[in-house]
């Protein structure tokens, strides 16, 4: 196969990987992303083979796809807001906070909610309200339909009170 049939035969693999991830086929799914990447390999198929091993709560696998998926592409957001998430699923909630500021630096990152979410929630674990509502009316600022934003403002305020 040429470079560009690469590419395209990568591309298809990809789809059908995501297909089958969210069917919960996550061991055809992980092996459809694996062959996708040996084709040719992308951020994006990386971080979502990281994805589903997240789906499998194998969070340390999920990272180290996520890593190699920044190791290709440095402004993709995603993988760094997903290894927040992970680290935060481990209870490491301090080193999760770099990943997920890492995420708001990236410059091909267009849902911004997530990690001012993920940053409210490490907040409010750690029982600072106040800074937690600030990520999350931040989450809103970008989003202002995010619903999981408005319940946990709506939560802690009424906490508060």
């Amino acid at each position: 196969m040429d470079f560009n049939e690469n590419i395209k035969r990568a591309s298809q693999l990809f789809q059908r990987a995501y297909e089958l991830q969210m069917r919960g086929d996550l061991d055809e799914a992980i092996n459809t992303y694996q062959m996708s990447i040996q084709l040719h390999p992308t951020a994006e198929a990386y971080t979502f083979l990281g994805w589903t091993y997240s789906f499998r709560g194998d969070y340390e696998n999920a990272i180290d796809e996520c890593k190699k998926a920044i190791e290709l592409d440095k402004d993709f957001g995603n993988p760094y807001n997903d290894i927040g998430v992970y680290l935060i699923a481990l209870g490491h909630y301090e080193e999760a906070i770099y990943w997920l500021e890492s995420a708001l630096q990236a410059k091909r990152y267009e849902s911004k909610q997530y990690p001012y979410y993920n940053l409210g929630k490490i907040m409010e674990k750690k029982g600072e309200w106040n800074e937690a509502i600030g990520y999350y009316t931040r989450a809103l600022e970008c989003k202002s339909d995010y619903q999981p934003a408005k319940d946990a403002i709506t939560r802690l305020v009424s906490w508060m009170n």
